[in-house]
Order: C-alpha cells, then sequence, then structure tokens
C-alpha cells in the first residue's frame, strides 16, 4: 500500500508539470484534467509522506472543489437522476452526522459539572462572535443576498468533531472540547434558526419553526440513533430487551404511514402538528437504525471504525455538488469568499482564546475554545442550504469555508503542540482527556 501512495505521489508530480506546461501555452484540453489528475493522485500520495498526513482530508476536499469547478455537469447528475435532489442531501447529511454522533459517547454530556464554566464561555463565544462576525463580513464585502446568508449560515451553525480533532492534536483541554460540541450540538436547533431569523431574515425567507424542524433531522435524528447504539453498550440485558420491543414498535409504526395512517393525518392535522409527526417518523426511524447498527457492531466490532470515513466522503460529496451548482457565481465571488472565510475564521480563532482568558480561563482551555468558536459545522451548513433548495448561494459559503477551515485548524494545532502549555491545570485536564 505504502509503495503504492509513492507512486501515486510520483503520478501527482507529473501532472503537476503538465499542468504547468498546459496553463503556460493555455492549453485547456490538456491542463483541465492534468489539475484533477494533481489533486487526485496528491490526496492519495500525500499519506506516503509523514508531516503531510493531517492534511489529506483537506487534500480531497480541494480535489472535489477543481474536479467541480472544471467539470461541473459531471457533479449535476448521473444519467436523469438530480444529485442536488432534497432527499439524498437529506441522507448524505444524515450520515455524516451519524459518524459524527459515533465518535461521541453519552459521558460526553456529563463533563459539564468539572468544566461548566469554560462550556459556558466557549458557547457564548460560538454563538455569538461567529454570526456577528459574518453579518459584518457581508455588509463589508457587499455579497449577493443568498450568498451572504450562507456566510451568516455557517457562522450560525454549531461546532463539528474537527474541533475535538484539532484539540487532541494540539493536546490541549479534550473534555472541555467535548463537552462543548455536545452542547453546542443540542443548542443548535433552537439557536441557529433564532440567529438566522435575526442576521439573515432580510436577506432570504426564514422559516423558524421549518428550520428548526430540519435542523432536528439533520443533526439530533443521527446523532440520536448513535447514542442509542453507544447506550446499548454498555445497557443491561433487561434494558436492552426493552429496547428491542421499542424498536419493534417503530417498526409497526413506519409500516403504517403508508398502509393509511399518514392520509389520517393529512385529514385531521395542522400544517405545524404534521411537520411534528414528520419529525416523530424521523425520529422513530433513528430508533430503528440505532438498533441495527448495534447488531451489526455486535458482528463486527471494528465498524465503528469505518463510519467516520463515510461522514468525509459525505462531505466531499457536498463540496463536490455545491461547487458544481454554484460554479458561475464562485467564479465572481470566489475570491472574495475565501478572504471572508480566513477572516471569519481567524476572528474565531482570536476572539475565542483572548475572551476565555478575559473571563479566567487557563491557557489550554482558552486555546480549546479558540478552536470551539473558530470551526463550525460544515456539514450541517451545507446540509440546510441543500434543504432550503440554494445550493448554489447560499451553500457557497460552507463550500469554501471548510477547506480553510481545516487547513487553518491543522496548522493552528501544530504550532501549539510543539508550545504545550506547563502548568499542573493543563496536566490534570489532559490526563482527564486520556482516560
Amino acid at each position: 500500500m505504502k509503495t503504492l501512495r509513492k507512486f501515486c505521489l510520483l503520478i501527482s508530480i507529473g501532472s503537476a508539470l503538465v499542468l504547468s506546461a498546459g496553463l503556460l501555452f493555455q492549453k485547456a484540453d490538456s491542463w483541465h484534467p492534468a489539475a484533477v489528475a494533481f489533486c487526485f493522485f496528491g490526496a492519495i500520495g500525500l499519506d506516503a509522506v509523514p508531516s503531510l498526513k493531517n492534511y489529506q482530508y483537506t487534500a480531497w476536499i480541494i480535489t472535489a472543489v477543481v474536479a467541480a469547478m472544471i467539470y461541473p455537469t459531471a457533479f449535476l447528475k448521473v444519467g436523469g437522476f438530480d444529485l442536488r435532489n432534497k432527499w439524498l442531501i437529506l441522507a448524505v447529511v444524515q450520515m455524516v452526522m451519524f459518524g459524527m454522533g459515533i465518535q461521541m459517547g453519552l459521558k460526553d454530556f456529563t463533563g459539564l459539572g468539572s468544566t461548566g464554566k469554560g462550556v459556558l464561555i466557549g458557547l457564548a463565544c460560538h454563538f455569538t462572535v461567529m454570526p456577528l462576525m459574518g453579518l459584518l463580513l457581508t455588509k463589508v464585502f457587499k455579497f449577493e443576498p443568498e450568498i451572504a446568508a450562507g456566510v451568516i449560515l455557517i457562522g450560525s451553525c454549531s461546532s463539528g468533531l474537527a474541533s475535538n480533532v484539532m484539540v487532541y492534536l494540539a493536546r490541549a483541554n479534550l473534555v472541555l472540547s467535548v463537552t462543548v460540541t455536545a452542547m453546542a450540538t443540542l443548542a443548535a436547533p433552537f439557536l441557529t434558526p433564532v440567529l438566522m431569523k435575526l442576521l439573515a431574515g432580510t436577506l432570504i425567507q426564514i422559516r423558524f419553526i421549518s428550520m428548526m424542524m430540519e435542523i432536528i433531522k439533520i443533526v439530533l435524528v443521527p446523532i440520536g440513533a448513535a447514542l442509542l447504539h453507544d447506550y446499548l453498550k454498555h445497557a443491561m440485558p433487561a434494558r436492552k430487551r426493552m429496547v428491542y420491543i421499542l424498536a419493534m414498535l417503530c417498526v409497526a409504526y413506519l409500516l403504517a404511514l403508508p398502509a393509511g395512517l399518514y392520509h389520517w393525518y393529512e385529514d385531521h392535522f395542522s400544517a405545524a402538528a404534521l411537520q411534528s409527526a414528520e419529525v416523530f417518523a424521523f425520529l422513530t426511524g433513528a430508533f430503528i437504525v440505532g438498533v441495527v447498527y448495534h447488531a451489526l457492531y455486535q458482528l463486527k466490532r471494528s465498524i465503528d471504525s469505518f463510519v467516520p470515513y463515510l461522514s468525509m466522503a459525505g462531505i466531499v460529496y457536498f463540496t463536490a455538488v455545491t461547487t458544481a451548482a454554484g460554479r458561475d457565481n464562485l467564479l465572481n465571488v470566489g475570491l472574495l469568499l475565501f478572504l471572508a472565510s480566513v477572516i471569519h475564521n481567524g476572528a474565531g480563532y482570536f476572539f475565542g482564546y483572548w475572551l476565555s482568558r478575559l473571563f479566567g480561563l487557563d491557557k489550554n482551555s482558552a486555546r480549546t475554545v479558540a478552536f470551539e468558536v473558530g470551526l463550525q459545522n460544515g456539514g450541517m451548513a451545507s446540509g440546510l442550504a441543500g434543504t432550503m433548495g440554494k445550493l448554489a448561494t447560499v451553500g457557497l459559503a460552507p463550500a469554501v469555508f471548510s477547506p480553510w477551515m481545516n487547513i487553518s485548524g491543522s496548522l493552528l494545532a501544530n504550532y501549539w503542540r510543539k508550545r504545550p502549555v506547563e502548568n499542573a491545570e493543563s496536566a490534570d485536564a489532559n490526563t482527564k482527556a486520556e482516560k
């Protein structure tokens, strides 16, 4: 396998030479495929270079962007099937969030007692600094309304597992990071629609309840399925049997919906109640998925280690489809959006760190909050843009911001890793995290 990666690296270098020659002589028919080959084989080959291994996932995202910009039609439809289909977008983003949930556990929600102050500071900074900074950038760069709404949207989303990974690499306070991510995820169904209504309500139409329900379906439903799996890992036999009985009842309920129950709902329920019934159906489906996945886990324990790769593949898919759909807009505002992403992300790190220090957190915890504030859940933002049917506009900011967040996060994590904080408090925090 290592030989294959080195071979891919050599192909990437060769493609770079062809790319350079094609650009020099303005031969699009040669530099177009060479650019894709350079990125694709380079993404595989990076694993052969120890110092670059941490950037492999980012390289795949860059590959998706380059390929979609050069060959956009290949990422919009397969045959007659539209890759921007709302239900496909929902299924993929749920898979992404399920992969995130697999890396979490019920114990992650118990850290509030020991890290309460840090969690409150982290949440306050995350849901104030980033949305407001997004709003400020839309005023400075004067983006079109729907593109501006996307900038505010990604600033209003919760943090994702990327922040936990960066905190781990930086050897900061992992307990605090995981707890803030968990709490931000729970808060997102309410806070994200509120922030979007307040800050982006004049840019696009925001239906508060609809957005809240979509976030529940996108985030809480798949993460709930993953947490049920975590619960079953440690549950007593009697409680497991109860869960299995409930799962069978959920199956019966879902089978009853197409058999006539849903039509009854349509005749007797208001629009709001019907929406709630739809979310309940998703929750029952999540319950079944959690039980089925746990059964697969019992057969093959290593399955947990494969699911995160599916999540990564889902994010690469979002990036490719969004880039292809919004290619024309990106050609006009792509550079400005990238500049906005750098400023937005940097402001998150800066204010997250220094506000934490101002409110009395130790340096390691402040580093943790910097990552929690500076890194947003791009998958959630892309999923919401997809459910709105606005991937080509609202979805552009997540597509541009996500690669840069991974690059900057990796750089900052490695920088802080080489400059550890030497004090008893940080040592205790890391000891707890390792346990």
